[in-house]
């Protein structure tokens, strides 16, 4: 059975995880929305779309449509899930999820009491190598985990009214590339004890670059790197007390997987396709529709709302009132 979808926004991330859809044999793009119809047009005419809207309200009522892809600007976010759960659309939305930890809370409230599928876009979660080497850690392969090193970061042009660097439009650092690491090191040690931050802020009162220090009580520890203002390695290295696990060359959507253990020949995995993360968390939507789901058991909303509970912790402590 074939998955229509509805895009909502035009940008970049709307147009790249559109192509996905498109060239997916059991899915097709069934219409585009944006507040500019040419727009609309445009990228359903490029998707092969029948249909475009000018309104995110009348994508989400299209009857066409079965499930929304969000991709506008973070602070858009919940308006326009709020408008595809009320019409009863299942809903992907584009990491993070909203802009604040009530918006979430707000908005997976209202996903459980409608019965609606939610989940967050994280595609990092579904890369298969991601997946493999959260399962080395499960297996016990690496040992117990100690430590977490991962960065992302690269220079943006400060442009005050761009989506990085405008507040009224979610930038910052940390929701736009710290919610990967954050994540990452949630994935694999659960909840902090303890989160740390140090950093810097944006003329325009956003975040610029910070550097996160998550500690457990069992003396974990994870060290998190994301910056818009320099360009960091984008990797990510797992050490466990038999040996390490590196994710690259950009750890969220990694092509490589490089496993050294004591006393075990090094391992190393590799993945062609950049976008098999976009492809796998689509495939998620799909399989939980067709089981009847309203949340993924790879990425419940609890899992969202716990790393945007860490990420406004960390921006609170930036601000000096965390």
């Amino acid at each position: 059975m074939t998955l229509s979808w509805g895009i909502a926004a035009t940008g970049r991330i709307a147009r790249a995880v559109g192509t996905v859809i498109a060239a997916h044999p059991d899915m097709r793009v069934a219409a585009v929305g944006s507040r500019d119809p040419q727009r609309a047009q445009l990228l359903a005419t490029e998707l092969g779309a029948p249909r475009w809207h000018g309104s995110y309200a009348a994508l989400a009522g299209d009857p066409e449509v079965q499930a929304v892809y969000v991709a506008t600007p973070h602070a858009q976010h919940a308006e326009v899930v709020e408008l595809a759960l009320a019409a009863g659309r299942a809903v992907l939305c584009e990491k993070p999820l909203t802009h604040s930890l009530a918006e979430t809370e707000r908005l997976a409230g209202l996903a459980v009491a409608s019965g609606v599928f939610l989940m967050e876009g994280m595609w990092m979660r579904f890369n298969p190598l991601v997946q493999l080497m959260q399962l080395r850690v499960r297996d016990g392969h690496l040992g117990q985990v100690r430590s977490v090193h991962a960065s992302f970061g690269f220079t943006a042009a400060a442009d005050p009214a761009g989506r990085l660097w405008n507040p009224d439009l979610g930038g910052g650092a940390l929701l736009d590339l710290g919610v990967y690491t954050v994540d990452l090191a949630r994935l694999l040690l659960g909840d902090p004890d303890k989160v740390e931050v140090t950093g810097s802020l944006a003329p325009t009162g956003v975040d610029a670059e910070e550097s996160l220090q998550l500690t457990w009580a069992n003396g974990a520890r994870a060290l998190l790197d994301t910056s818009l203002v320099a360009t960091l390695p984008g990797t990510a290295v797992v050490i466990g007390t038999k040996g390490y696990a590196e994710l690259s060359p950009t750890f969220h959507a990694p092509t490589r997987l490089r496993l050294e253990v004591a006393g075990a020949e090094p391992e190393e995995h590799l993945l062609e396709d950049r976008n098999a993360g976009f492809v796998g968390e689509l495939e998620e939507v799909a399989r939980c529709l067709a089981d009847g789901r309203s949340q993924s058991d790879v990425l419940p909303l609890s899992e969202t709302i716990a790393t945007m509970r860490v990420l406004e912790q960390a921006r609170g402590l930036l601000d000096g009132h965390g």
